[in-house]
Formats: structure tokens, C-alpha cells, sequence
């Protein structure tokens, strides 16, 4: 098992190599240079010249990539063109606002869509499966910037009860959840109720039932439990994608996380916090991916055995 977690780590290095070259080359298209983003438009093309040598941003593409690199190893992703901190501060200070919402709207969409999956799925073609299955699609059908919107008008500008934006406290937390969990929620309920019809008509399941187990004990111990691979691997790329896939959320609510830091920087073709700020939410995803390739393990005694066999 270890060696199969050390090999999967080792993945990352390519993997995340290649996410630098393409987004490296991507904002190397634009047309934009330090030199003028930090001198601004009024100032002479020597000085401008000179800056852009010092900062190395006249050398070729691949040389440019190779010390990108080099100085990512060591933990240094480069300094703003913008305000000359950091990239790795700016994520820093952003990424606690990015991790609570998307945590957040986890644990609201895991819980309301596990929970009515699996309610829909032991009463197939009840009155609560039609109606939850036919509220999870339509939650699904609608965007996200529009479901906030309604929201803040609702909640916000009528009845006064949340904050419309900002992060001073868990308050303002609250509509950015909700928001962020419907579409998540809604894909969680179709999965699972999927997933636990297939597991509720198998044939141990039926066993179970003839051995005389409670109907409880069947759904929650058997059943689900065979059930949850797909919803985990649904749940692991959920979360990853959350984490970098909040910028509209982030932008309805003005909270300032690293989606909006990635909008801000592309607006500003600050190069270096693009490139600092995908290749981490990057690094984020794929973490995540391999801790669910080892919750497998955990959850199914085939899949453990096959890593102690390797």
C-alpha cells in the first residue's frame, strides 16, 4: 500500500510539469510584459527594456519555463508583476476563503444528496423519489450565478437575515454555500440513488435479507457500503473542482479567494500569480484524487487486497 501511495505521489512531478508548460505558454501569448505592467504605459521603452532584462522576461520560452521550475522546487513561485509580493502570500492569504467554501457547500451537498439518494432508492417510484429526483434536476438545470442572485435578493436585500457579500464571519458564508451545493447536491442525490438501486438487486443483498438482518442493517451495512465507490470518486473530484471552479460563486459574493485571484491576475496578465495559483489548485485536485484512490481500499476489501498483492 505504501508503494502504491509513493508511486502515485511521484505521478504529481509530470503531471504538474505539464500544467506549468501550458499555462506558462498560454499567458506567454499575450501581449504583456512586466516591464510595462510595473512602469506603467508612460514609461520609455529603455527603462522598460531594462526591467524586463533584469527580470529575466526577455530570455527565451523554455528558459524562462526551466527556472520557473527551479525556483518551484525550492517553494518559490515568482513575485506579482502587480505589487511585487509574493505569489505564494497571495495564495496564502486567499486560499482559506476558497478551502471554507468549498468545504462548506461539501458537506451541505454530501449530506442532503447521500441522504435523499439513498431514501429514493429504498422507495423507488415513491412519491419522495419523484419529487427529489425531479428537484435535484431541476436544481442541476439552473446556473449557479442565478441561484445567487436569487438568493441574495431573497435573503439579503428582502428579508435582511445574511450578509450579501464579503467573509467577515460564517454569515457571509452561508448564501455562497447554499448556492455552491445545489448543483453538487443534486449530482450526489442521482448518484447514489443510482448506485444503491444497482447494490439493493444483487444477490447478496437478498441473502442478507434471508438470514433475517433488519432492513436497516442491510441498506446501511451492506448495500451502501458497495455503493459508495462511484459517489466517492463523484465526491473526491467534486471537491477538487470546487476549489478551483468557485469564480463565479466568488465573484456573485465578492468573496476574495483564489478563483477571483486567478480572474484579477488574468485581467491584470499578472503571469507569474496565474501560474503560481493554477499549478497549486492543480497540485490540490490531484492530492485529492489519490486520497480517494486510498478511501477505495478502505471501502472495498478486493481493492486492499490487489495493493497488498502489489
Amino acid at each position: 500500500m505504501a508503494r502504491y501511495v509513493i508511486k502515485r505521489i511521484l505521478m504529481l512531478i509530470p503531471m504538474l510539469l505539464i500544467v506549468i508548460f501550458i499555462v506558462s505558454f498560454i499567458m506567454n501569448l499575450t501581449p504583456s510584459d512586466p516591464g510595462t505592467l510595473i512602469l506603467g504605459e508612460r514609461a520609455t521603452k529603455e527603462a522598460v527594456r531594462e526591467l524586463n532584462d533584469r527580470l529575466g522576461y526577455n530570455d527565451p520560452f523554455l528558459v524562462r519555463y526551466v527556472r520557473y521550475v527551479a525556483n518551484a522546487l525550492r517553494g518559490d513561485l515568482g513575485n506579482s508583476w502587480k505589487n511585487d509580493a509574493p505569489v505564494i502570500q497571495e495564495i496564502t492569504r486567499r486560499f482559506p476563503a476558497t478551502l471554507t467554501l468549498a468545504v462548506g457547500a461539501i458537506v451541505i451537498g454530501l449530506t442532503v444528496g447521500m441522504t435523499l439518494g439513498i431514501l429514493s432508492a429504498v422507495k423507488q417510484y415513491s412519491a419522495l423519489d419523484v419529487t427529489g429526483t425531479a428537484f435535484a434536476m431541476t436544481l442541476a438545470s439552473f446556473p449557479g450565478f442565478w441561484i445567487g442572485m436569487m438568493l441574495i435578493i431573497l435573503f439579503a436585500l428582502k428579508l435582511r437575515w445574511l450578509p450579501s457579500f464579503g467573509v467577515g464571519s460564517l454569515k457571509h458564508y452561508i448564501l455562497p454555500w447554499f448556492t455552491t451545493s445545489c448543483s453538487f447536491g443534486a449530482s450526489m442525490l442521482r448518484m447514489t440513488r443510482t448506485s444503491m438501486l444497482e447494490s439493493i438487486r444483487m444477490d447478496y443483498i437478498r441473502t442478507a435479507r434471508a438470514k433475517g438482518q433488519t432492513e436497516r442493517l442491510v441498506i446501511l451495512r451492506h448495500a451502501l457500503r458497495n455503493a459508495l465507490l462511484p459517489v466517492v470518486t463523484i465526491l473526491g473530484m467534486s471537491f477538487g473542482g470546487l476549489l478551483g471552479g468557485t469564480v463565479t460563486i466568488e465573484t456573485v459574493f465578492s468573496i476574495p479567494g483564489v478563483g477571483s485571484l486567478i480572474i484579477e491576475a488574468i485581467r491584470m496578465k499578472d503571469v507569474p500569480v496565474v501560474v503560481g495559483a493554477t499549478v497549486t489548485l492543480a497540485a490540490c485536485f490531484t492530492l485529492l484524487m489519490l486520497l480517494v484512490d486510498i478511501l477505495y481500499a478502505f471501502i472495498d476489501p478486493r481493492i486492499r487486497a490487489r495493493y497488498v498483492r502489489y
